[in-house]
């Protein structure tokens, strides 16, 4: 009887490396900084050519943050879809939902500052 080597192939996916060992980690990490610095590099070459259709360089721009983002989350930040994952994932949706309501409630109250106002010549009256 032989004794045949089983080679075992372990699919990590990326974010998932900080149970392994340094050099997948360090290759990890160095993809994501690749991504981040090409997506950045592209946002600037968009925001800076006429070679894009102008009305599109705001939406380019924005798709080109939600890839940074991803990028940023997966790769420096470890969320993925792993169950030992949900509380990271929980406090990053908490965290989103106090930014959201900041700024959201920031720009309802001075879209109405102009309402709530008295008129100028009543303010001149005051004074």
């Amino acid at each position: 009887m032989s004794e045949q080597s089983e080679h075992v192939v372990v699919q990590v996916a990326p974010g998932d490396e900080a149970e392994h060992d340094l050099r997948t980690r360090l290759l990890g990490y160095m993809v994501g900084l690749v991504l981040a610095l090409l997506l950045t590099a592209t946002s600037f070459f968009i925001a800076g050519t006429d070679l894009v259709w102008q009305p599109s360089i705001p939406v380019a721009i924005i798709v080109l943050a939600i890839a940074q983002m991803g990028v940023h989350l997966v790769f420096f930040l470890h969320i993925t879809t792993g169950p030992d994952n949900t509380n990271n994932v929980l406090a990053l949706a908490f965290g989103l939902l106090v930014v959201f309501l900041v700024v959201g409630g920031s720009i309802w109250i001075m879209s109405h500052l102009n309402e709530n106002m008295p008129p100028m010549d009543q303010i001149m009256r005051m004074q």
